[in-house]
Formats: C-alpha cells, structure tokens, sequence
C-alpha cells in the first residue's frame, strides 16, 4: 500500500505528466522544436537556462553550506560515487553488455552516470528522512559545481575530442557563461534579493521545470526529425528501464553499506545515501543541448536519465519513510533522561 501511495505521488506530478506529452508532443509536431525550426528553441532555452541557474544562486543559502562542512568522510563518499564509481560501474557494464546494447543508448547511460546530484530532491528527502539536512545541501550544491567540468570532461574520454568528438575547450566555455556565470551572479545579488525570490520560490520551482521540459521537447524534436525513433524499436524503451532500475538498485546497496562501514551517524547515512544515489535531470538536460549540440540522437542519449528521474523519486521517497519511522538511537543522554 506504501508503494501504490508513492507511485500515485509521482503519477501525478505535473512535471513528470509534462515530460510524457513533451516527447508526444514532439512526435506530432517535430518540426515546430527542432532546431531552426518555427519555435528557435535553442535562443528560447539558452535565455530559459541562464535565468533558471541564476536563480538557483540566488536561492543557495551559503550559511547552510558552510554549516555543512564538518564530516569529511560523508563529502569524500558523496562527491566519489558521483564522479567515480557511477562511471566505472559504467565501464564495467559495458565491458560486459555493450555489444548487445544500442551506441547511442549506451553512451546516454553514461551520460546518466557522469551527471552530478540533485539539489532540490536530495535535500527534501534528507529532511523528510531526518537526516543532516546542511550536508546534504553542501554536497548537492558542491556536486552540481563540480559537474559543470567534471561531466564534460568524463563524456569527452568517452566520445573523444576535436572533429569526431567534443569541443571540450569551448564547451567548458558555454556551460561557464550559461551555468557557472548566473549561478555566481544570483549568489552576489541574494542579499539584495534573496528574500524576494524566498517568497516566491514556488514560481522559480515552475520555471525550472517548464525548462526542462522546452528542452526534451526540442531534443526528441530532432531525434523526430532525423528518423531515429522510426529506426529503434519498443526494445530499446525495455533496455532502457531495466538498466535504469537496475543501475538504482545497485548504487543504493553500495551506497548504503558504505555509509555503514564507514560508520556514519544515521543522520549522516540518510544525506550520503539520498546525495550519492541520485542524477540530476534539471543539470543533466541542458548540459546535454550544450555538451551534445543538435545531435539527431541526442532524445535517446537523455532517455535513461528520463527514467531514472521517476525511478529514484519513488523509490528514494519510499526509503525516506522507512528511516523517518525507525527508532532513534539510544545513547546514554537518552538513558539518563528516562531515569
């Protein structure tokens, strides 16, 4: 019954609804979102994703980050499972499958892998869960930093560099001047306006998303229109979802033992599971556009983070419950309370 309550959750979130009728949308009108098509979607999102960062550096709470600094064990597992060891579970699966899996697929797969954390559900789920909400907000917003070098740089050793590759010179440009650049720009300004936007962050929250959701519809737009849609078949959806679901299942095992032997306190388990195990799509969409350009393939290389976003809110909010409800730790303030 849990279950069915959080499935019903995430069925009928707006943006998740969104994301469904963006790629419908996109099979009926290709060529209104292509690019260069009727609706310039490419200068619509540049303009949409500058803003989105800049308010996201606006609402960053510098005094919770810093708050946040204390555990180095809890950073080092966090910021390592984003960068390191999704990838080379990556490497290791594709050693292994690759032959058998689509290329484009495939490379969305560790395009998924190279993504930095989320900021927005990491740190809702840790303080739902009681977990160390300021870690949490320290790691997620660190990661998303990091992720602005560290993700292109990881996809062009895969994909390679110059001609038949990446620009990564002037693509670590582009996502400085369109991530970086408004994210330190809302920073300097919020102690002129970080109060007004904290009135009204739950339009920022709808303008984040509606992004997002202009940038699937442009990338599966040129996925229409180049015809590789009509070239795959349902496989390539099922392929997609088992690796994403399995690919879940496998980082929060690891995540969770981990924490375990490194002995974290519960609190600090529930912020280093929450931020090490999740990808974020609202980074991941349009550092694709910028890192990937008007590739053709560029629908099936978002797909598998398309679904592990669903997937880890489910699940993720389910393990949020199960450590809100278990029992606190006796210690001996609480023994000498109870006398």
């Amino acid at each position: 019954m849990q279950a069915l309550k959080h499935l019903k959750r995430v069925v009928t979130d707006w943006f998740l609804c969104g994301m469904f009728l963006a790629t419908f949308l996109a099979w009926l009108f290709p060529d209104v979102g292509r690019s260069g098509g009727a609706m310039h979607a490419e200068y619509l999102i540049n303009g949409g994703v500058f803003l989105v960062f800049f308010l996201h550096g606006i609402n960053l709470s510098s005094e919770q980050i810093g708050r946040g600094l204390k555990n180095g064990r809890l950073h080092l597992m966090v910021q390592g499972f984003t960068f390191v060891v999704f990838p080379l579970l990556w490497w290791l699966a594709d050693k292994l499958l690759g032959s058998h899996v689509p290329a484009l697929l495939m490379l969305g797969f560790f395009y998924l892998c190279a993504l930095p954390s989320t900021i927005s559900s990491s740190v809702a789920l840790t303080g739902s869960a009681g977990g160390n909400v300021p870690a949490a907000i320290l790691n997620a917003s660190l990661s998303s930093v990091l992720g602005i070098f560290i993700t292109p740089w990881l996809v062009s050793l895969v994909v390679g560099t110059g001609s038949n590759g990446i620009d990564l010179g002037a693509t670590l440009l582009d996502l400085c001047a369109l991530l970086l650049l408004p994210l330190v720009l809302g920073q300097l300004l919020r102690p002129w306006l970080g109060r007004f936007f904290a009135r009204h962050k739950r339009y920022t929250n709808i303008l984040d998303k509606l992004v997002i959701l202009l940038l699937v519809y442009a990338a599966f737009c040129n996925s229409m229109v180049s015809g590789m849609w009509q070239q795959q078949g349902s496989a390539v959806l099922i392929t997609a979802f088992i690796g994403s679901a399995l690919l879940l299942a496998l980082i929060l095992w690891m995540t969770t033992r981990t924490a375990r032997a490194l002995r974290l306190s519960p609190a600090d388990e529930v912020a280093a599971v929450f931020c090490a195990s999740k990808k974020s799509l609202a980074a991941g969409a349009p550092m694709a556009a910028l890192i990937f350009g008007a590739h053709p393939g560029l629908g099936l290389i978002l797909l598998p983070i398309m679904i592990y976003h669903p997937l880890q809110l489910i699940v993720c909010s389910i393990m949020a419950e199960h450590y809100a409800n278990r029992p606190a730790p006796i210690t001996a303030g609480t023994l000498l309370s109870a006398r």
